[in-house]
């Protein structure tokens, strides 16, 4: 039997949710307010894919584990799509425009091209294009 899941739902700890919230809502994330509270909020991706962006207390209540230390450490890449190298471009820019943190130069692989942050609490996403038609004609 080979598992699919619908959906997918990130937790993601953060040090202040408003701070963190306003940060993404800056990107052009919505939010779902169903799904959000005081020490939660629940990041739009795409129509299967959330992030539950919630305060480091409440994360702590779903894993033993000491929460990862961002400025040392990496606890993961976000790696989200974009649907041109400019859209790639304009969401790391307003990211870093809106106190987000470098996290490594472009990259143009010709096929593909990306460029990443780092949030407010130092988590890393990446951005990438991928044009299909150079992957097609490779």
């Amino acid at each position: 039997m080979v598992f699919q899941s619908k959906n997918i739902f990130i937790n993601l700890p953060v040090k202040n949710l408003n701070k963190s919230t306003n940060f993404f809502r800056e990107l052009g994330f919505e939010f779902n307010s169903q799904f959000s509270d005081e020490m939660t909020a629940c990041m739009i991706i795409s129509d299967n894919i959330y992030v539950l962006i919630m305060v480091e207390e409440r994360f702590k209540g779903f894993s033993k584990k000491e929460i990862a230390d961002t400025s040392t450490s990496a606890e993961a890449i976000f790696c989200i799509s974009a649907e041109s190298r400019d859209q790639v471009d304009e969401l790391v820019n307003k990211a870093l425009a809106y106190g987000g943190k470098p996290s490594n130069d472009p990259q143009d692989h010709g096929f593909m091209y990306g460029w990443g942050f780092q949030d407010l609490d130092g988590h890393l996403w990446e951005v990438a294009y991928l044009d299909e038609n150079a992957i097609n004609q490779g």
